[in-house]
């Protein structure tokens, strides 16, 4: 399978590349990304095969439908890494806590979030194309939260590989903050700036672009490459998931070869519901992927009104802060899909240059026959918290806003799945506001400790000892003072 680019082919780069380019070098024509030329399809016959297969075994029959260049011991290895979850036969479990609505949890991996799902299997294989081409590669990751602790764990002491990752101080949670500053491994930097996720991610998008930054990495014999859901080896791993709930509930019996269900995704960087995308273009039985924003709801704004808009808008911190985003990245792929390379690149100049940019009626209308959407905000999250912790589930407040298209955008009586993309731990003081319907914000610790003994849950242990682990990692840096600190990194 070859992968081509979404903003059209410039001069200089080849019009069509195979999946261990496209993952090297992230980075395509006109500031675009790359995506699959074609995709495989899923009928009757796959599902039925499938739906007793364990994890690892059902990845690998997806990745081969892809015919992606990597060998297939390699693929093999890379996901093994699923047995290292919770449970190995059930690396991505599927909860009932309601008649017809389903959780699929995404989060037993080692940083409890739905980016281990992606980023273990994929930072194997980085790391072994490193090694067998013998170059050096410097990973950028930019993280709201949960992509930085994964990419940490992922790369950690892996050969030919350093990772420089970059958080928005003060906009992360306390127990995601520690999974990265905490992390040890000679080959890793983490570096806080002063500014919001948009100004991390934008910084990361600058910094690939940016041939002063590649000549320098050149002079140090380092190629640049990126963690970030820009490039499509995470987007791959995220689609298998999507099918295996289905599964699941075929399995369960809740449906019938064929039904479709709903597939709602909290979303602020797009790629999760990305992956759904594709699952539903591949032919699975998906009658809409349904998105839930937070109060930064420019993805509800652009699905309802066609309209992507951050004009004069600031980032608002939220209970939810992995959806805290404005430059939402993985749309730009849906778009190219829809309308292809030269409309997009339109679109993309218009919010680059004039911070937003509108869709024609037909083009929404395109987008809705895929997707609906709706946005929450933290009393909401609060009151589903509460609810279901009540219930005997816990759930975090990304997976909270899913409730509000569960009670709002259903059309017709189908099952629907939600996304729940990382485990409570990681945002144990906002859960405890919730469960006890206070205002009063405790520290991590004491909110793991009390929520542990109200509701007589454990505290996963890799979390609980965080708090005892050394800070590596102090940086913070103002934004024009990142490229100086990686460059730093690498030559040291």
């Amino acid at each position: 399978m070859n992968f081509i680019e979404t903003r059209g082919n410039a001069e200089g780069f080849a019009k069509e590349v195979p999946f261990s380019h496209a993952i090297l070098n992230p980075s395509a024509s006109y500031g675009g990304l790359y995506v699959p030329e074609t995709l495989p399809s899923i009928d009757e016959n796959f599902l039925e095969e499938s739906k007793s297969l364990p994890y690892p075994e059902l990845a690998f029959k997806v990745l081969k439908m892809f015919e992606i260049d990597i060998d297939e011991g390699v693929i093999k290895e890379a996901l093994a890494l699923y047995k290292k979850f919770d449970d190995p036969e059930d690396t991505t479990p599927v909860v009932q806590i309601e008649e017809d609505l389903f959780v699929n949890e995404l989060y037993h991996g080692p940083t409890r979030a739905f980016k281990d799902m992606a980023l273990q299997p994929f930072g194997y294989i980085l790391s072994d194309l490193a090694k067998k081409i013998d170059k050096k590669y410097l990973i950028l990751a930019a993280t709201s939260g949960d992509t930085g602790p994964a990419t940490l764990e992922a790369f950690a002491g892996k050969e030919n590989i350093q990772v420089a990752c970059l958080y928005p101080d003060g906009g992360t949670s306390d127990v995601q903050r520690l999974q990265m500053v905490t992390e040890d491994a000679p080959n890793l930097k983490v570096i806080g700036i002063e500014g919001n996720f948009d100004d991390a991610q934008s910084a990361l998008k600058t910094l690939l672009a940016s041939d002063t930054f590649k000549e320098e990495l050149r002079k140090n014999e380092i190629s640049l490459s990126a963690a970030n859901s820009v490039n499509f080896g995470r987007i791959i791993f995220q689609i298998i998931y999507h099918i295996r709930s289905y599964l699941a509930l075929l399995e369960k019996g809740v449906i019938q070869k064929g039904e479709k269900i709903y597939i709602t995704v909290p979303s602020g960087n797009f790629g999760n519901a990305l992956g759904a995308y594709y699952a539903k273009k591949m032919g699975l039985p998906i009658e809409k992927i349904l998105i839930t924003s937070n109060a930064n709801n420019v993805l509800a704004q652009l699905i309802n009104e066609g309209l992507y808009d951050i004009r004069g808008k600031k980032l608002i911190l939220t209970n939810s802060p992995a959806m805290d985003i404005l430059k939402s990245s993985n749309v730009e792929r849906v778009l190219f899909d829809k309308f292809g390379a030269e409309r997009t690149r339109v679109l993309m100049d218009s919010l680059n240059n004039e911070n937003f940019y509108t869709l024609t009626k037909e083009e929404l209308a395109a987008l809705q026959e895929d997707f609906a959407a709706i946005d929450s905000d933290d009393g909401y999250g609060q009151k589903i918290i509460k609810r279901y912790a009540d219930k005997g589930y816990v759930m975090d407040p990304h997976t909270a806003t899913c409730l509000k298209a569960y009670e709002n955008l259903k059309e017709k009586a189908l099952p629907m799945v939600i996304c729940s993309t990382a485990e409570w731990t990681k945002f144990a003081p906002t859960m405890l506001m919730a469960i006890e319907e206070s205002d009063e914000k405790k520290s991590d610790l004491e909110a793991l400790n009390t929520i542990s003994e109200k509701l007589g849950i454990e505290i996963t242990p890799s979390v609980k000892a965080l708090f005892d682990k050394e800070v590596v990692h102090k940086d913070i840096v103002p934004k024009d003072g990142i490229e100086a600190k990686i460059l730093q990194f690498i030559q040291s």
